[in-house]
């Protein structure tokens, strides 16, 4: 199991990035959180097998988001175990 922190920047709040995440996210084996940041980016945390979570990245970039995001910044490490489902969470 691994964990990606993935920063979104772009015009990606108050759009229903949020939640436009966390409904791809019922499509694959994932847990995570996704979070406005008050510098304007969108922070998702999200934990699986490497290959699903590069699925779901994908997933989001094919979306109906993609024309949104400016940027993203992805760092990967080890699963800490600590999410549970898929939340949004409050920035």
């Amino acid at each position: 199991m691994e964990r990606v922190t993935v920063l979104y920047s772009g015009r990606v709040q108050g759009i229903g990035f949020r939640a436009t995440v966390r409904y791809l996210a019922c499509g694959y084996d994932v847990i995570g959180t996704v979070r406005n940041l008050p510098d304007g980016r969108v922070e998702l945390i999200a934990e699986g097998a490497r290959a699903e979570l590069k699925a779901f990245l994908d997933g989001i970039a094919a979306s109906e988001l993609s024309g949104f995001i400016g940027k993203q910044h992805e760092t990967w490490s080890f699963a800490q175990g600590n999410l549970r489902g898929f939340v949004i969470g409050h920035g």
